[in-house]
């Protein structure tokens, strides 16, 4: 698993190591094409996790944080909260949670896709990307348009672009475009106007000054296997004394198989 996952990040890399991220909408002269016309690549259809980055916290109960074990990961845990922080998450009770109707604080953008499930990815219209999770029940809805939405709720607004990679070389290589990347990027997302949550099931927090930036990327192997990499970062001056990054896994489903849709839950 581990060989196969390596292979996955050396593919995501090549972009990252040889090029500068560009936004851009494909296709020489004319009008401005539509989002949905101008994705260098295929998001939509059904995604399944794969949960290959803090196994323990997503995927066994969650348990309150301990006293403070020194250091900027606030006693190991891997996330960079300050003091104010920890006193929230040491505070954590999800029968107050249930009691308030807050079940889903966890279920926000910035910890959304660290739930383990499935994605359903769909284009609502030609410039709307739509993402709904069965954890939860949630959905996201990321705007390439200045028209938004209402923001405050667990999934804030998102404005999103394209990033593409064109007319780059690598040296000793060529152009990309004689590698096999002639349309290809990653889809750019940042999220503000977000409700108060929590980072982690356990109540360590984000306030609403905080702001998600994601980068999706879908790698295809030689196999046919088809993978999502979702790059998070989250910057939240209450509560984070650093950026707060992952990197989140999901493959591709032939259908809608296992898809199960569950409400959002405390516990």
């Amino acid at each position: 698993m581990m060989c196969h996952m390596s292979r996955i990040l050396w593919v995501t890399m090549i972009p990252a190591l040889f090029s500068v991220r560009a936004g851009a909408q494909f296709g020489p002269g004319g009008p401005p094409r539509s989002a949905q016309a101008s994705a260098p690549s295929d998001l939509t259809g059904y995604w399944v996790s794969m949960v290959t980055e803090d196994w323990r916290y997503r995927m066994l109960p969650p348990r309150k944080i301990g006293p403070p074990a020194g250091g900027i990961f606030g006693g190991g845990i891997g996330v960079p909260i300050n003091a104010e922080a920890r006193k929230v998450a040491t505070a954590w009770d999800p029968a107050r949670d249930e009691a308030a109707g807050e079940q889903c604080k966890s279920y926000g953008a910035p910890n959304l896709m660290r739930v383990p499930g499935r994605l359903h990815i769909t284009w609502q219209d030609d410039q709307t990307l739509k993402i709904e999770t069965d954890a939860g029940m949630q959905n996201r809805m990321f705007h390439f348009t200045a028209a938004q939405e209402a923001g405050g709720g667990w999934q804030g607004v998102s404005r999103a672009e394209w990033e593409a990679l064109e007319g780059f070389q690598i040296p000793g290589l060529g152009p990309l475009s004689g590698l096999g990347f002639e349309k290809t990027g990653s889809l750019k997302v940042v999220t503000t106007n977000l409700k108060p949550g929590y980072l982690r099931k356990n109540g360590i927090p984000y306030s609403d000054k905080a702001v998600l930036t994601e980068y999706y990327d879908v790698v295809t192997q030689p196999d046919g296997a088809i993978y999502l990499l979702i790059t998070s970062t989250v910057d939240d001056p209450v509560y984070l004394m650093a950026p707060y990054q992952t990197t989140t896994h999901f493959k591709k489903q032939a259908d809608a198989s296992g898809w199960s849709p569950a409400p959002c839950s405390s516990r």
